[in-house]
């Protein structure tokens, strides 16, 4: 018996091993939990129940009296939220939105910002999110590309000033704006009852979720439609076990997921809606603010946050406080962390994914996949070493990405084809990442972000970390720019320094660039920023940096440094005009 034992003993021993170091158990459990939310999708799909409106009636049918919404100006139950979205439902019927409009949203953060949304799906409709920083040309821009017959607003006097100056244009495509402000009284007085289902049986896969919009840095924005299966599957996800906020099972301490992104961006919009859809509390505020944040979520008493871009940055960087540990946040959700902050994949999902994502080496100089001279496909290289990651796309199985809204050109540039052999088709994620022998995933660097310098491809994520570390750095945006007389494009770096840094040592700041990079890699030129350069959803904004290079006549207050003697030199000396022009006639090389 007692070797018998033993030898169960062992072999559960060498089981536990392996499966800690080849995650099986995870694995198996993420394929049985997507194998159930199929299902269940399958099920809905003859049924004719793919709204996620029915997730939130089914939360808000078993806890009528717990809290839905936080927000500093009045919460709402469960009970509460569902009146108001089935009321939303009633007035935008009442303003001819039929089953798979859409309706843009102009509006700030606030439940009614949340339960106007979830009004759209109670009637198989859908918002086109609109970003209220727009003005003129790239409002109307947006609007145009929705289509819609209805602007819905709400917010500050600027953000409905900018909507006022292009009503006319508006009026012209006969495109109405209505104010929540002067309807909120109406809305208030409409029945409660749910719509019926026949205007839900209209959702399809394919049908919105909402209209997303991206950035715009490098133009006029793109939309993209989040479908209709996403908000299921979302929806799906705690009862099928894969969602990533999880009730913990203590009911004095609820799960409550404070989210001061804007709605308008997908991070923020899909995560807040998907607290609705899976019964947690969704914690609102109008918008990230520093010196609020910590203040809000103890008052939310937030167990969870959403964060895009700089945002953690900026939190770390804010004066110390007493308080900085008096919380209950135990999970944060978002994009933006340092490069090493990305996924995981055991032993089977590296199976299962070998010929699905495959990363492939690109050209640093075109940003064009790098192809064989003789055979002309790409270049696969090893997950270790790691590039750009494309997805491969099976010729019977609807795309993941639907494409840019109403823009096919711009939809035919994010697939490459005759990739690996003729025929094939593969979706171009515009990342790099290196995946480790463990599973482990690292970000190495955005496509269009790495540069070449000296013969070798910086990567600006790495050299963002690195600087980032540096005290006092609060913030390091890093690109390349183009010098006259140089090949490739020369490192530079824009850094904002926290203001408690009051001498700040650009000396030091060289050695320790110098200390954790290749050589070639240490930024030449650094622009001191007064204000950050951010942009709407706390992402860095590359593009006027860019542009404004490293001419001192562009800076707009900031303060140039470049390596002295010819890039040899031991620390960042003022770049002024002189400089400038040395480079310019080719005086001075680097």
């Amino acid at each position: 018996m007692a070797t018998i034992a033993a030898g169960i003993a062992a072999t559960a021993a060498g089981l536990t091993y392996l499966d800690g170091k080849y995650h099986i158990r995870q694995d198996l459990s993420m394929r049985r939990a997507q194998g159930k939310g199929t299902k269940m999708f399958q099920k809905a799909v003859r049924e004719k129940r793919i709204s996620p409106y029915y997730f939130f009636e089914r939360y808000a049918q078993a806890q009528p009296s717990e809290e839905c919404i936080w927000w500093h100006g009045g919460s709402y139950t469960w009970d509460a939220a569902y009146s108001r979205a089935n009321q939303y439902a009633h007035f935008f019927l009442a303003q001819g939105v039929k089953p798979n409009d859409l309706v843009s949203f102009f509006m700030v953060n606030s439940p009614d910002f949340v339960l106007a949304w979830m009004g759209l799906w109670a009637i198989g409709a859908a918002p086109a999110l609109i970003n209220h920083n727009l003005s003129q040309q790239a409002l109307l821009h947006c609007l145009g590309i929705a289509g819609s017959r209805l602007v819905f607003a709400d917010g500050p006097d600027g953000l409905l000033e900018r909507l006022d100056a292009v009503e006319d244009s508006l009026s012209a495509s006969e495109v109405r704006i209505i104010k929540l402000a002067s309807v909120r009284d109406e809305i208030a007085a409409l029945p409660t009852t749910r719509p019926p289902d026949d205007l839900r049986a209209e959702v399809t896969p394919t049908s919105a979720f909402g209209l997303f919009y991206t950035s715009g840095t490098t133009g006029l924005p793109k939309a993209c439609i989040v479908p209709a299966i996403a908000g299921f599957m979302h929806g799906a996800s705690r009862e099928c076990g894969y969602a990533y906020v999880t009730p913990t099972g203590d009911k004095a301490r609820p799960e409550r997921y404070y989210d001061c992104m804007p709605l308008y961006h997908g991070t923020g919009g899909i995560s807040g809606m998907t607290q609705l859809v899976t019964g947690q509390t969704l914690c609102l505020a109008p918008k990230f603010s520093t010196s609020r944040f910590w203040d809000d979520v103890r008052a939310s008493r937030a167990t969870w946050f959403v964060y895009v871009g700089e945002t953690l940055r900026y939190l770390l960087a804010a004066p110390p406080s007493p308080l900085d540990k008096a919380h209950s946040v135990r999970g944060i959700y978002g994009n933006g962390l340092r490069p090493d902050v990305v996924g995981h994949h055991g032993l089977l999902s590296r199976w299962r994914f070998r010929n699905v994502l495959v990363p492939v080496a690109i050209d640093a100089e075109t940003g064009d996949i790098a192809r064989d001279a003789k055979t002309g496909f790409a270049t696969r290289v090893p997950y270790e070493v790691g590039g750009e990651i494309l997805v491969r796309q099976p010729a019977t199985v609807t795309p993941a990405f639907p494409g840019y809204f109403k823009n096919e050109e711009a939809t035919a540039k994010k697939y490459v084809y005759d990739v690996f052999q003729k025929g094939d088709c593969y979706y171009r994620t515009g990342d790099a990442l290196r995946r480790d022998a463990d599973g482990r995933w690292f970000f190495l660097d955005r496509l269009g972000d790495t540069f070449r310098w000296k013969g070798e491809n910086v990567s600006t994520a790495e050299v963002s970390e690195t600087l980032g570390r540096y005290p006092g750095v609060s913030e390091a945006t890093v690109y390349g720019v183009s010098l006259p007389g140089h090949d490739g494009k020369a490192g530079m770096a824009a850094i904002y320094i926290n203001s408690e840094a009051s001498r700040f040592d650009y000396k030091g700041l060289l050695k320790h660039a110098r200390a954790h990079l290749p050589r070639y890699a240490v930024p030449i030129f650094i622009r001191q920023l007064v204000a950050r350069s951010a942009t709407h959803n706390n992402k860095q904004d590359k593009v006027p940096l860019k542009k404004a290079g490293v001419d001192p006549g562009q800076m707009n207050g900031d303060l140039l440094f470049w390596i002295s003697e010819n890039g040899k030199g031991d620390e960042y000396v003022p770049f002024t005009s002189t400089e400038f022009e040395s480079l310019q006639t080719g005086r001075a090389k680097l």
